[in-house]
C-alpha cells in the first residue's frame, strides 16, 4: 500500500500531464504483479468493490471520534476519505503491523470476496494497520473515484509509454482483459505476444473532433451532418454477443437492453443514442428528427435495471454516424466517404425502429451552412459536425479531420442563491453555485426559484472573489450549504433548456456555466422564469 499511497499523493499535487505520465510509468515499472494491475484498474475506473459503501465508512468513523467533530471536519476538508484518513485513531504503539505488509493485491482480493455485512469490520482492521496517507489510498480504492487528475486515457497512455507500446493497441485489447491484466503486462515486458480480441465484443477508441472555432472550411472537402444531443455510443456484435459502450469505454448494455437485443448483425458501429417520447408516451418533440431532448434521455442513464414502464415511455434508438467493422472486416483505414457508403448499405439490414442513419446536411457552401446552423433549435440538435471526406477512422482528436461546430449557447441573467464547497483542490472554496430567476417582478412580490447549478466558467481569481462574497454575505446555513444575500447576478450560458417536473421552477438547464459575473446589474433586473420558458425546446 505504501507505494500506491505515494503515487496518489504525488499525482494530486502534480499539474503537468507529462509529469503525471512519468509518475505512473515509474510506478508500473517498479511495482510487481498483480499490485500494479490493480493500481491501473483503479486509475482507469475499472475496479469495482461493491461491498464497501460510503455510509459504512461514516458509521465506522463516528464509532471512533465525536460525530460532531467528524461533521465539522468533513465540512471543512470537503472529502470523506481524506477526513476519515486524518481522524482515524492510530493504534497503540507496538501493536500495529507495518503497512508495507498490506499489499494492494491482498486488499482488493479480501474486499472483493467479502459479503457486504463483513466488509466494514475487515476495512477497519486494515485501516488500523496503516498510516494516514495509506488510509486515504485504501479508502479511495475501496469507494472508487480517486480524483487525482488522471483520466482513463491518460493512465493507459502512461502504461503504453512506460513499456514502449502503442496506446491504440493497448486500447484495442483493454476490454478483452480483466484486471489485474496479467496478459497485458506479459506482453508489455516481452514474455508473450500481443493479446488479441478478435472474437470478443471489445471497445475500440472513438474518433473525436476539434472545435471549429473561427475556421472556415470548403464543403467540397468536408461533409456536414447534424450533431445530435444524446450520448455517443459504440455498438459491437461479435461472436454472438452484443455490447454498447459509452465514449469513455463504459459498458452501458444493461441500461439499454432493447437496443442490444435489436443489434444482431456482426459489426461495429458508431452513433448517437437518443430516445423518443417525453415520458408520457407522447409523440416526438421535433418535426423531423425523431428524437426527444437530452432531458428525456437522462431518465435512462446510469440505470442497471430499467423498469418496463420506462422502456415504454422512453424507448431508445441509435442514429448511426459511422462503421468501423462490417462483420470481421476492419474498415477504419478507409476514407470517410467510402465508410459512409458501406454504412448506407449496412443500415437497411437493421431494425428500422431502433436504428436509423444520420442524414447529411445539404448546403451549397459554408455561408449557407452557417444560416442552417443558426436556425437549428430542434430539441435534439446540438450543432454541426464537419468531417473531411478523405479521413480514416482514427482514435482521438486529429487536426484537420473532424470538427464540431456547436450552436451558440443561450444565456440568462440569474441571481446567486446558495453555495457549497467543491471537492479535491477546490475543497476549501465555495465553488458550486445554485442560482435562480424570478417568478414575477420582485416589485410585485415575485420570488426567486432555483433554475440551475454551475461550478465552471470562472477564473481562479474570480473563484477567490466569489468565495469571499459567499463568506461575507451568508444569511443561513443548511449543513454544508450556505444561503447568501440575493444580490449577485451571474450571466449563465447553457446549451438548451427543458421543461422539468422535478424542479419547482419547472425548467432544467443543459450544461449551465457562468459566462460573466454581472456586478453592474441589480438583482431585481435578473430574468424571470417566464423568459426561460420561452426558450424551452
Amino acid at each position: 500500500m505504501r507505494a500506491f499511497a505515494d503515487l496518489l499523493d504525488r499525482l494530486v499535487y502534480t499539474r503537468s500531464r507529462n509529469a503525471k505520465l512519468a509518475l505512473i510509468g515509474t510506478y508500473l515499472r517498479a511495482t510487481p504483479d498483480p499490485d500494479r494491475g490493480w493500481a491501473i484498474a483503479a486509475l482507469t475506473g475499472d475496479l469495482d468493490l461493491p461491498a464497501v459503501k460510503s455510509a459504512a465508512i461514516r458509521a465506522l468513523i463516528v464509532e471512533r471520534v465525536d460525530p460532531v467533530l467528524f461533521a465539522l471536519s468533513r465540512d471543512f476538508v470537503g472529502d470523506t476519505a481524506e477526513t476519515v484518513a486524518l481522524l482515524w485513531p492510530d493504534p497503540p504503539a507496538g501493536t500495529a503491523t507495518p503497512g508495507d505488509s498490506l499489499s494492494l493485491d491482498s486488499v482488493v482480493t479480501r474486499l472483493a470476496t467479502l459479503p457486504r455485512a463483513q466488509a466494514p469490520a475487515a476495512l477497519a482492521g486494515m485501516l488500523d494497520r496503516l498510516d494516514s496517507d495509506e488510509r486515504y489510498a485504501l479508502l479511495k480504492l475501496a469507494t472508487g473515484g480517486l480524483r487525482v487528475g488522471v483520466s482513463a486515457r491518460l493512465a493507459k497512455t502512461a502504461l503504453a509509454q512506460a513499456f514502449a507500446l502503442d496506446v491504440d493497441a493497448v486500447e484495442e485489447v483493454w476490454h478483452g482483459i480483466a484486471p489485474p491484466y496479467a496478459e497485458l503486462f506479459d506482453w508489455a515486458e516481452g514474455r508473450a505476444e500481443q493479446p488479441h480480441a478478435a472474437d470478443l465484443p471489445v471497445f475500440r477508441p472513438f474518433m473525436l473532433a476539434h472545435p471549429l472555432d473561427d475556421l472556415v472550411v470548403d464543403l467540397a472537402d468536408y461533409a456536414a451532418e447534424w450533431k445530435w444531443d444524446g450520448i455517443r455510443v459504440q455498438l459491437v456484435h461479435v461472436g454472438g454477443e452484443t455490447r454498447l459502450y459509452s465514449r469513455a469505454g463504459d459498458d452501458i448494455t444493461a441500461a439499454f437492453p432493447e437496443v442490444a437485443a435489436a443489434f444482431r448483425t456482426p459489426g461495429v458501429l458508431d452513433g448517437e443514442l437518443l430516445v423518443r417520447g417525453d415520458g408520457q408516451g407522447a409523440a416526438l418533440h421535433a418535426e423531423d428528427s425523431g428524437a426527444a431532448s437530452f432531458n428525456a434521455l437522462q431518465q435512462r442513464l446510469g440505470r442497471k435495471v430499467v423498469p418496463k414502464a420506462m422502456l415504454a415511455d422512453y424507448p431508445a434508438f441509435v442514429r448511426l454516424y459511422d462503421i468501423l467493422f462490417d462483420g470481421g472486416e476492419d474498415l477504419r483505414e478507409l476514407p470517410w466517404d467510402q465508410r459512409r457508403a458501406r454504412l448506407e448499405t449496412f443500415v437497411p439490414r437493421l431494425d428500422p425502429v431502433t436504428f436509423d442513419l444520420s442524414r447529411l446536411i445539404d448546403a451549397a457552401d459554408f455561408a449557407a451552412l452557417t444560416s442552417l446552423r443558426a436556425g437549428a433549435r430542434d430539441a435534439a440538435i446540438e450543432g454541426v459536425m464537419l468531417k473531411r471526406r478523405t479521413s480514416p477512422y482514427v482514435s482521438g482528436r486529429r487536426v484537420g479531420l473532424w470538427y464540431k461546430w456547436k450552436r451558440d449557447p443561450l444565456v440568462a441573467d440569474c441571481v446567486l442563491m446558495y453555495a457549497q464547497r467543491g471537492s479535491g483542490k477546490r475543497s476549501s472554496f465555495y465553488s458550486d453555485y445554485t442560482f435562480g430567476c424570478w417568478t414575477a417582478d420582485p416589485a410585485d412580490g415575485g420570488e426567486l426559484l432555483p433554475v440551475g447549478k454551475a461550478y465552471s466558467g470562472f477564473t481562479d481569481a474570480e473563484l477567490k472573489d466569489l468565495d469571499r462574497f459567499v463568506r461575507q454575505h451568508t444569511t443561513t446555513r443548511f449543513g454544508p450549504v450556505r444561503e447568501v444575500e440575493k444580490s449577485l447576478v451571474f450571466e449563465v450560458a447553457f446549451d438548451s433548456i427543458h421543461a422539468s417536473k422535478r424542479h419547482k421552477s419547472g425548467v432544467a438547464m443543459r450544461f449551465p456555466r457562468i459566462s460573466r459575473i454581472r456586478r453592474d446589474k441589480p438583482a431585481a433586473e435578473a430574468d424571470q422564469i417566464a423568459t426561460l420558458l420561452k426558450l424551452v425546446s
